[in-house]
């Protein structure tokens, strides 16, 4: 009689690759959208208070503020989750259940632990951190409000992006979806009822976020008990260095990608308080409102990527490494596709997609609309960058990965921003991030040609 595992294992190695990338990927493209739209959730309900108002653009500015600390508590809970995840599917291809088992309380309790040191770290020092992300003398009060919540919620969130990640590694998105999924929409309905019925502004809306993310956190860790999946236990963290070495192997690319996301954010609206001067509140708003839209649709893409990953680790660990490549080129064909029409659509509709979040505030509609449509021009290079830095992550080449996941949001977009925005003023901030995104396609070309040329070498030895 075949165990849980092993139909599992005989699901992932023989299921033809279309059929089992769009069954994993359903529920993980749900998931990231949902995710996606209560992200958005908070800047468009902030972005209704006294709309019109300057006020409201501070509080609008705010959430774009309080949005590279969200990238720190990302990469600490990506690390754990996606370095965790990325062993135990290869240590189920491989059927190595205990060493899954041990690894799944590892990146469990590490990244619990490591969000509470976060948390109070930042709680001690909650100004000199609002300034440092880049807020203004008139966001500083909103952005301090909103960052505090946010911190009390760091624990949390940090081990639910681990749960998340685990349960897709194991080839279970569905329960992913889940606890995401109700969790994102329970953010949008009690962000309206605090910022507005409760009258809590932008507090209101930093409360709906911790208490749909807590919720979340509960009903994965829920989803971790079901007899199919690796169950989480004290007594099994192992503190040891072999875990800790694979947890970085694998999540590093991840640490550094939202690490660096968050430095470029920092310096972002460091360099438009510099660049825009009077006009720094409205073009801090304008790009926490394009970065959303952008993660909105570059999340379609993730959602195919977080399907193909389950898929690439048991076939590597199973050296199948035809089904590795396959798998790949079906996930890139189709991500284009998908990123191509909203290209098109966020380029002709950019004005209308901003006035959604902010109004008659011609400002932040001006400065928006175009940096969106520049965005949009590179946007299905995305699809590429991303899945070729989620293989080279998931078959563990750690150097090659990292590399890919700094190049976007660190080699190519700090200095291009400092160069464009002293040559340029804000028409080069707005011009950076595409330039940056068509670089590091030109980087996936060369890095991932490699990756695929020493597969086809192991498939053919195999």
């Amino acid at each position: 009689m075949q165990t849980a595992q092993s139909k599992k294992y005989q699901m992932m190695t023989e299921t033809p690759i279309r059929k089992l990338i769009l069954r994993l990927a359903l529920p993980a493209i749900v998931s990231m959208m949902i995710s996606s739209i209560y992200n958005m959730a908070d800047t468009y309900f902030v972005g209704q208070l006294n709309e019109g108002s300057a006020a409201a653009t501070s509080a609008t500015a705010a959430v774009g503020i309080a949005f590279p600390l969200m990238s720190i508590i990302q990469a600490v809970g990506f690390m754990f989750g996606h370095g965790s995840g990325n062993f135990i599917s290869r240590a189920l291809g491989s059927q190595k259940t205990e060493e899954a088992e041990r690894m799944a309380a590892t990146g469990f309790f590490s990244a619990l632990f490591a969000g509470l040191f976060i948390s109070v770290t930042g709680l001690l020092f909650l100004e000199p951190l609002a300034r440092l992300l880049g807020s203004t003398d008139t966001i500083l009060p909103y952005a301090v409000s909103y960052i505090r919540i946010i911190l009390i919620g760091t624990p949390w969130m940090c081990s639910s992006l681990v749960l998340n990640n685990q349960l897709r590694f194991q080839g279970n998105a569905l329960f992913s979806m889940i606890g995401i999924g109700i969790g994102g929409i329970i953010n949008i309905l009690l962000d309206p009822l605090f910022i507005f019925t409760f009258n809590m502004g932008i507090d209101g809306a930093a409360l709906a976020t911790i208490i749909s993310q807590f919720i979340s956190f509960c009903l994965l860790f829920i989803g971790t008990r079901r007899s199919d999946n690796l169950n989480i236990y004290l007594r099994n963290f192992t503190p040891k260095a072999h875990y800790f070495k694979e947890i970085f192997k694998g999540g590093a690319p991840s640490l550094f990608r939202q690490g660096i996301g968050s430095v470029a954010s920092t310096c972002m609206n460091n360099v438009i308080t510099s660049v825009a001067a009077a006009a720094a509140d409205p073009a801090i708003a304008a790009f926490s409102i394009v970065n959303r839209i952008m993660m909105f649709a570059n999340s379609l893409v993730i959602g195919f990527g977080q399907g193909f990953q389950p898929v690439c680790g048991f076939n590597y660990g199973a050296k199948k490494y035809a089904r590795v490549r396959e798998a790949f080129f079906f996930c890139v064909r189709l991500g284009t596709c998908v990123l191509l029409i909203a290209a098109v659509l966020g380029v002709l509709f950019a004005p209308q997609i901003i006035t959604v979040f902010r109004g008659n505030d011609r400002a932040v509609i001006e400065i928006g609309s175009l940096a969106l449509r520049l965005q949009c021009i590179t946007m299905p290079l995305f699809a590429y960058v991303v899945l070729s830095n989620m293989m080279l992550q998931t078959i563990a080449q750690t150097f090659r990965a990292s590399l890919l996941a700094v190049a976007r949001q660190g080699l190519f977009f700090l200095p291009l921003i400092l160069l464009f925005a002293c040559t340029m003023g804000l028409f080069g901030i707005q011009l950076t991030q595409p330039i940056a995104d068509l670089f590091s396609f030109i980087l996936a070309l060369f890095l991932q040609g490699k990756t695929l040329k020493e597969i086809r070498r192991l498939e053919q030895q195999n």
